[in-house]
């Protein structure tokens, strides 16, 4: 015991005099051999000065990327020149496009008299730039109160009934992921994009078809996510499980053990799956066409 304490002092005191252990740089002239320049270094002086001058160089290039127009040419970043550049572009496009079709009408009523078809004394360029000044954007008009309610019962019904013309087209099946007992539902009012079965910890969880792994990873709220995509703009999501099988990337096929059930995640309150159907980014409900 005596010897292990003694060598692991002989060893400290090794390793503090290696660090603490003086150099000599010295710059000498090649043909004379004159010193030129010389400095005393231990191995911490170099070690401490080494990492600061790496971190005044990580954070001077930081702040010349970031307030420096060099940042443009980074992938990702978005000159505000060019926009304002694009903007002022696309304006001009539609004040020379409204000048063209005035002056497109103008020349008509020109050629109409040239022909025959109308008299001179009808051609006014003014009141011609004023009829187009004045015609009706189709998109420009309101619609009415009613209009306005109906238009949004359709998008609201199409909006959450896009899986059924899908299924009917593609006869799409899906299997269930796990077999348990339904503790929340479907509800869109109250937000719940999801069916949650609680079903005992360590359960297997299934790929409800064959498809992709689009996402696979921890989040705060919901634990470990698995996300599958399955064509046909159709996406199912398995959440708070307590680990998973797959990672992104993966191919699965139907029934096949993606992730072990659990309650992982803030949101969880205990062990159960969280499950839920997109299709072209809108939720859908998963009980509709399985059977948990």
């Amino acid at each position: 015991m005596k010897y292990s304490k003694t060598s692991e002092k002989s060893r400290k005191k090794k390793l503090t005099k290696k660090l603490l252990h003086k150099y000599r740089l010295v710059v000498l002239n090649e043909d004379t051999f004159e010193e030129r320049f010389a400095m005393k270094l231990t191995r911490l002086n170099v070690f401490v000065f080494g990492s600061l001058f790496a971190l005044l160089l990580i954070g001077f290039t930081t702040i010349f990327i970031a307030f420096t127009p060099i940042r443009e040419y980074i992938p990702g970043y978005t000159s505000p020149t060019l926009q304002k550049q694009a903007i002022a572009l696309e304006q001009r496009t539609d004040s020379l496009l409204s000048v063209t079709r005035m002056n497109d009408r103008y020349m008509k009523s020109i050629k109409d008299v040239l022909s025959g078809e109308a008299s001179s004394a009808t051609i006014n360029k003014d009141s011609i730039y004023a009829e187009l000044a004045a015609e009706v954007d189709p998109q420009a008009l309101n619609p009415s109160r009613a209009d306005s309610i109906l238009r949004e019962k359709v998008d609201n019904e199409d909006k959450y009934n896009l899986f059924e013309s899908a299924r009917s087209v593609k006869n799409f099946v899906f299997f269930p992921p796990v077999k348990g007992t339904v503790s929340a539902g479907f509800n869109l009012e109250a937000q719940h994009y999801a069916v949650d079965v609680v079903v005992p910890k360590n359960t297997p969880i299934k790929a409800a078809a064959d498809g992709r792994v689009i996402l696979a990873s921890w989040t705060s709220d919901s634990g470990y996510v698995i996300v599958i995509d399955h064509g046909n703009q159709l996406l199912s999501a398995y959440k708070h499980n307590s680990s998973l099988t797959k990672e992104q990337g993966d191919f699965v096929k139907a029934r096949e053990v993606i992730a072990i059930s659990g309650s992982s995640g803030e949101l969880s309150t205990g062990p159960h799956l969280h499950f839920e159907l997109w299709n072209d980014g809108d939720p859908i409900d998963p009980a509709a066409f399985i059977d948990f």
